[in-house]
C-alpha cells in the first residue's frame, strides 16, 4: 500500500480467466455508438439483393446456401476496414464482435469458409456489385450529397496481382495468326516482325504502364473515377485495363452520370491527361464547360508546325502560312490526313521552311475535335480566380479519394486476377467510400 496524493492506492489484479456460458444482453450493447459499422448500418439498405440473385440459386434442389446479405455485408465490412481478402476477412470475424453484429452472426454461430465467399462473387458476377454502388449513388442524391453541377474526373493504376516473371512478349498478329490458321508458312515466304507487346501468362487482361516518367512499366489495371463537388461522392467508376487511355473513357463516364443525374453537369474537370480535342468536342456539343488544362504545344522543330495552318472548320480545309489549300485525303485512326497540292509547293518560296528535301508537297493531320482543341487553349489564356479556384479543388479532390481507395481500402494492389475481378473490387470500394459519406 503506498499514498498517492494523498489517497492510499493498492496494487490491482485483473483475473483473466472468463469463463462466462452467456453474455447479458445482445451484441449491439457492445458496439461503440460512433464505429463505423454501427454507423453504415443505419444507411446500408440490402432488401433488394435477395430477388436480384434469386436467378443464381436452384429453388427445389441442393444444400442451403449463405444468407445472401449476410455474404454482401461481410464483404462490405471488410472493405470498411481495409481487409480486402477473404481468408484475412474471415479470420478477423471469428474475433471481431462488431463484424459478427454487422454480418448477423451471433457468438454461437458458426461462420462461412472463406472460400464460400469466392464462389458468390463467381456466381453474382459483377452486376449485382454495380447494382450496389449504383443505389449507393441514389442513396446519396436523395440524401442531397450529390448537386450534380461540378465533377472531378481522374484515373489511377492499380498494380496487377501477377509477377513479374509472368510477362511474355505477344508477336503481332499473334504470331502471324497462329501460322496463317495451322496452314504453316510456306519454305521461303517471308514472315512479318510487327509490334511486340508485353502480356502476363496469368492474367492477360491487365496492361503495362507507368504513372511516373522514366520509370519502367508494370502490369496494371487502371480505375476511371467521377467524383461530385458537393461532398465527395463517388458517382462513377469504371475498370480498364492499365494501357488504356483515360481520354476514351471519359465521355462515356459522363453519359453515364447524366443517366443517373437526369441531366448532364455543368463543369468537367480533369487533368492534361485528358487534354485532346475529342474530349473537349464532346464535352462542348453536351453543353458541358471544360475545365482541362491544354498540353504545352511540342517545340518548334525544322519545318513550319501545325499551329501555323488555318483550319477551317465549317468547310472542311486548311491553309498553309501562304493562304494555298491542303485537301482533306485519308482517314486515320484519330483524325484526317490533308495534303496540299505539288505543284503549289514548288513554287513557294518557304519551301525551304515546310518541307524537307525528300518530299514535294506538304501533308498534316488534323485530329478530331481540333477546332475544339484550339477553342480551349483560347480559353485557358482567360482562366481567372474562378476557374484557377475550381481547378485547384480537382486536385486536392480527386486525388484524396484515389489515396483514401488506396490507403484505406484496399486499392492499391487488384485482390484477384482478371478484369470481371477487378471491377468487382473496385464497386465495393467505390460502394463504401460513398457509405462512408452518407453515415457521416
Amino acid at each position: 500500500m503506498k499514498r498517492v496524493g494523498g489517497v492510499y492506492s493498492v496494487l490491482g489484479i485483473q483475473n483473466r480467466w472468463q469463463g462466462e456460458l452467456f453474455v447479458a444482453g445482445s451484441l449491439e450493447q457492445l458496439i461503440p455508438r460512433d464505429h463505423i459499422l454501427r454507423r453504415v448500418d443505419s444507411v446500408l439498405d440490402l432488401s433488394w439483393l435477395r430477388d436480384a440473385v434469386a436467378d443464381c440459386y436452384c429453388t427445389n434442389n441442393g444444400r442451403p446456401s449463405i444468407d445472401p446479405e449476410a455474404a454482401m455485408r461481410l464483404m462490405i465490412a471488410g472493405f470498411l476496414n481495409g481487409i480486402v481478402h477473404d481468408r484475412r476477412l474471415m479470420r478477423e470475424a471469428q474475433v471481431n464482435i462488431a463484424i459478427r453484429w454487422f454480418a448477423g452472426y451471433s457468438l454461437q454461430d458458426e461462420l462461412p469458409d472463406h472460400s464460400s465467399l469466392s464462389r458468390l462473387r463467381q456466381r453474382w458476377g459483377g452486376q449485382r456489385f454495380l447494382e450496389l454502388f449504383e443505389r449507393s449513388v441514389q442513396h446519396c442524391i436523395d440524401a442531397g450529397l450529390v448537386a450534380g453541377d461540378l465533377i472531378h474526373v481522374d484515373a489511377t493504376l492499380v498494380r496487377a496481382d501477377v509477377s513479374l516473371d509472368s510477362l511474355v512478349k505477344r508477336h503481332a498478329q499473334e504470331v502471324i495468326e497462329k501460322n496463317d490458321s495451322e496452314g504453316v508458312l510456306l519454305p521461303g515466304q517471308p514472315v512479318r516482325v510487327g509490334h511486340m507487346k508485353c502480356v502476363s501468362r496469368t492474367d492477360p487482361d491487365c496492361g503495362m504502364a507507368t504513372s511516373r516518367r522514366g520509370h519502367f512499366s508494370e502490369p496494371t489495371y487502371k480505375t476511371h473515377i467521377a467524383a461530385d463537388s458537393k461532398a465527395r461522392v463517388i458517382v462513377d467508376i469504371s475498370v480498364t485495363s492499365g494501357d488504356r487511355n483515360e481520354g476514351n473513357e471519359l465521355v462515356n463516364q459522363i453519359d453515364r452520370i447524366t443517366c443517373r443525374n437526369g441531366r448532364p453537369p455543368g463543369i468537367v474537370t480533369a487533368d492534361a491527361g485528358y487534354a485532346y480535342g475529342k474530349v473537349y468536342g464532346s464535352l462542348e456539343s453536351r453543353s458541358i464547360e471544360p475545365l482541362i488544362p491544354v498540353k504545352a504545344e511540342p517545340k518548334p522543330g525544322k519545318v513550319i508546325p501545325l499551329r501555323r495552318f488555318k483550319y477551317d472548320e465549317a468547310n472542311q480545309i486548311v491553309r498553309c502560312p501562304e493562304g494555298k489549300r491542303l485537301r482533306r485525303s485519308t482517314k486515320a485512326w484519330h483524325g484526317w490526313y490533308y495534303k496540299s497540292s505539288s505543284t503549289d509547293c514548288k513554287a513557294c518560296l518557304r519551301r525551304a521552311e515546310c518541307l524537307s528535301p525528300r518530299v514535294n508537297r506538304r501533308t498534316i493531320v488534323i485530329s478530331d475535335g481540333y477546332a475544339a482543341l484550339l477553342r480551349a487553349r483560347r480559353r485557358q489564356q482567360r482562366w481567372y480566380q474562378r476557374e484557377n479556384k475550381i481547378y485547384e479543388r480537382h486536385r486536392s479532390y480527386i486525388e484524396g479519394i484515389n489515396a483514401e481507395a488506396k490507403r484505406w481500402h484496399g486499392m492499391s494492389r487488384a485482390v484477384r486476377r482478371g478484369l470481371s475481378e477487378m471491377a468487382i473490387q473496385a464497386y465495393l470500394t467505390a460502394a463504401v467510400i460513398n457509405l462512408k459519406r452518407l453515415a457521416a
